[in-house]
């Protein structure tokens, strides 16, 4: 089996629409972490990352039809997925196995709360009873595409959703039961996002600061990203030219807790070790780490130790990009997948906005300045769900 390689990648989130509107937006150190606009909720004093634009604005890009029933995440999904198909040159593939694999955990959630009266009392809304589930909102967003899909499936892991729909997807090509592999994710936000973290009291009431000593909790996200995937071998034969490998990648469970980390990382640690071992590198290989970084008090101190035990004394530079995106949930492994990749070919680091004082227990400080013309050849990307369901995906640069 040739290399695995990305040819195409399509994203939206706080930050706007489309990859060059996320580079620009990095570079620059601009948050998109601010207050609700568009999901119904009294809890106006939480600070969000919501994608910048309506259903209707969505709808308009895609050109949907307002009598057209379809859920926010199918709409976000379907913008991603959009970008990544133009990128990845898929048009006219004919006969070529097709796979869509798509991460989401709330999937039709926020038409549902928003409907539910209507649901029990004049039944005119019905038709979003169908679209609550998460396979219907890949159905809905699969339909973007307009070659064959040979093969359609959900991933439902909370947090680390997309990123184990990459590693599902890099699993067909490597197993040959796909020629080519359209992955990532989807969320939107709800109130049952919402009152459910507001419940757990991990949310900040300020901006978050990922790996500060101070560090309050997360400010919840929405977005979707998709990355177009494919042996090298089948990337030369459609003359396409890829972006950079997939090389290693790994997912590990400690079951710790519902909720909770282990205190020593003990899931992100064997991730991290696995993913490595896949790409055959060594810990020195690794140039950046885009670390999951909630800007919980359990996950920084607990992910910042697996990566002690993995790295030692000579911890890569890291930055956590959820100050910027705020935490998208099921699709944040392929957001963050997203970033890593183009902090691989445009050779910068994001910053680790927010941070201001070191954790006691850790031994190195995040990035805190955008670093530019930075040579990276290995990224390290973690995405960790709740049950400790921890996955890691190493890119890098052709070779």
């Amino acid at each position: 089996m040739s290399d695995i390689v990305i040819t195409g990648m399509g994203v939206i989130s706080a930050l706007g629409c489309g990859v060059e509107a996320t580079v620009d937006r990095l570079i620059r150190s601009e948050s998109g972490v601010g207050r609700l606009r568009y999901l119904k909720t009294v809890h106006k004093e939480i600070p969000v990352a919501e994608v910048p634009f309506s259903d209707d604005d969505l709808r308009k890009m895609l050109g949907i039809a307002d009598g057209v029933s379809i859920t926010r995440t199918s709409l976000l999904g379907r913008v991603a997925l959009r970008e990544a198909v133009a990128m990845g040159q898929l048009k006219g593939l004919g006969d070529q196995r097709v796979a869509f694999i798509s991460g989401t955990t709330v999937g039709g959630m926020e038409k549902s709360e928003q409907f539910y009266k209507d649901f029990l009392e004049n039944d005119s809304r019905n038709e979003y009873i169908a679209l609550h589930d998460c396979g219907a909102c890949t159905d809905m967003i699969g339909r973007e595409y307009t070659g064959k899909i040979s093969m359609q499936t959900t991933i439902s892991t909370a947090c680390s959703s997309a990123a184990n729909a990459i590693i599902y997807g890099a699993d067909l090509l490597r197993t040959g039961r796909a020629d080519l592999v359209i992955a990532g994710g989807t969320e939107c936000l709800s109130k049952f996002h919402l009152d459910g973290f507001n419940t757990l009291m991990i949310l900040d009431n300020e901006p978050c600061k990922p790996f500060d000593k101070n560090r309050h909790g997360l400010n919840l996200g929405e977005g979707a990203a998709y990355v177009v995937m494919e042996s090298r071998e089948h990337a030369e034969q459609r003359g396409v030219q890829p972006i950079c490998q997939l090389t290693g990648y790994a997912n590990r469970c400690d079951a710790y807790h519902q909720t909770a980390s282990s205190p020593e990382g003990e899931g992100a640690f064997r991730a991290m070790q696995a993913a490595l071992q896949s790409a055959q590198l060594q810990p020195g290989d690794i140039d950046y780490i885009n670390a999951h970084g909630t800007g919980t008090p359990n996950n920084d101190e607990s992910e910042g130790k697996a990566m002690m035990r993995v790295f030692g004394d000579k911890v890569p530079l890291v930055s956590s990009t959820k100050a910027y995106t705020g935490h998208p949930t099921s699709a944040a492994g392929a957001i963050e997948s997203v970033i890593s990749i183009l902090a691989l070919t445009r050779n910068f680091v994001p910053a680790n906005l927010n941070f201001s004082e070191k954790i006691d227990s850790l031994n190195f400080t995040p990035v805190t300045q955008v670093l530019t013309d930075v040579e990276l050849k290995h990224v390290l990307c973690n995405s960790f769900g709740f049950g400790g369901n921890d996955s890691s995906c190493i890119f890098s640069k052709i070779s």
